[in-house]
């Protein structure tokens, strides 16, 4: 099975790049037709990157895109509420602290989702668990308590802290 799976990674790029408008690199037809090839291939294997146990940090994924995409992540897994408190963050405090967030959240970055498995878990990942659709962003948000770092409660009066402490 690895000498399969080293093979079939030669054959199969699930890499989303810019498509070049000047005939450059990728065409719109030719990344249409290597994202279908690999969802395919991930049809085919079952594969499933949040049973498989991938979770996004700051290694792997959040400091290689911009602030703008980790606050979207942030967004989508957690709410709008929670994404705001990040925005003033430089982006390595920012993917650090995302990372936290997003820890056992499901959430996965659009071309690792399956889109069937997006449709079939819809109730699994409205809970915060599964991979997550279009149809159910923010869907995890003002419900949940929210463990603040020390840094975002130092500003904080002392009773608005006592009361977050006794909710």
């Amino acid at each position: 099975m690895a000498l399969l799976a080293h093979c079939l990674s030669f054959g199969i790029n699930a890499l989303h790049e810019k498509v070049n408008p000047y005939g450059a690199g990728i065409s719109a037809s030719g990344l249409t037709h290597r994202m279908a090839q690999s969802v395919i291939a991930a049809q085919a294997v079952d594969l499933d990157m949040v049973a498989a146990g991938w979770e996004p940090t700051a290694d792997n994924y959040l400091n290689r895109v911009p602030k703008a995409r980790i606050l979207q992540a942030v967004c989508e897994a957690k709410g709008e509420g929670t994404a705001q408190l990040l925005d003033h963050l430089k982006k390595g405090e920012m993917a650090t602290e995302a990372e936290r967030l997003l820890k056992g959240s499901g959430w996965l970055p659009e071309v690792l989702r399956r889109s069937d498995l997006a449709s079939l878990d819809g109730d699994i990942a409205a809970e915060g668990q599964g991979v997550l659709s279009g149809d159910v962003l923010g869907a995890a948000g003002f419900d949940e308590e929210i463990d603040l770092p020390a840094f975002l409660m130092a500003d904080l009066p002392v009773e608005s802290t006592a009361m977050m402490a006794a909710e």
